[in-house]
């Protein structure tokens, strides 16, 4: 059978691997130690609105001073990495993706947040089904982010891909508005996201990731 939907161009963390423990709490530690006090009934909301956005763009969003992102944002990050043994694959995901590679004319892409070190350090070596994707723009690569499309496009032009057979898989409202930003479908990681009412509206609701063999 043949798919309409050629280019699988995927988020990674709340998509294919659950890093939310990894991630969040450090990031209210930090923002504690430098005097940006989360009162304790607001703690959770935050942490589930700024995940899966650059480091950067999630402090200014919390209202951290822009003189004061740097060293939070590497402070957060040397953190995170102790919580390593965190992190796992959300079930399904290695069945997907390698479902996915087996077909002929399909490619799959990375379009992430995280930079470049975390990409190849935390991800590619970690799990083997990493060598399925033909592209991966990372956080450097471009200098606006989701919901920005560049991200997208940037993975798509590096494909070949046209916006017709193309399909932007990952779990946040960001998501979901870069993906249509960019011109391409949206399909929402109901399965991952930590808001997943904000992507209700997705194109393709995929309530685990087996959903998104389904789609043409």
């Amino acid at each position: 059978m043949a798919h309409q939907i050629t280019n699988f161009i995927f988020d990674i963390d709340g998509t294919l691997i659950n890093t939310y423990e990894k991630y969040m709490p450090p990031m209210i530690d930090v923002m504690e130690k430098h005097g940006y006090h989360v009162p304790a009934d607001q703690v959770d909301s935050l942490k589930r609105k700024l995940f899966g956005i650059t480091g950067a763009d999630s402090l200014r969003q919390g209202g951290v001073k822009e003189e004061d992102i740097p060293e939070m944002v590497a402070e957060w990050r040397a953190l995170s990495f102790q919580r390593e043994d965190l992190v796992t694959v959300f079930p399904g995901i290695k069945e997907m993706v390698t479902g996915l590679a087996a077909r002929p004319d399909t490619k799959l892409a990375i379009a992430t947040s995280k930079v470049r070190e975390d990409y190849q350090e935390h991800f590619v070596n970690d799990y083997d089904w990493t060598k399925y994707f033909d592209v991966a723009v990372t956080e450097e690569l471009t200098s606006k982010h989701k919901p920005d499309p560049d991200p997208i496009l940037l993975a798509m032009d590096k494909l070949g891909a046209r916006p017709e057979n193309s399909v932007y898989v990952g779990d946040t409202i960001n998501d979901l508005k870069a993906a249509h930003n960019a011109g391409i479908k949206f399909a929402g990681a109901l399965y991952g996201s930590s808001q997943p009412q904000n992507i209700q509206d997705a194109d393709y609701p995929l309530h685990e990731p087996q959903d998104l063999l389904k789609i043409d």
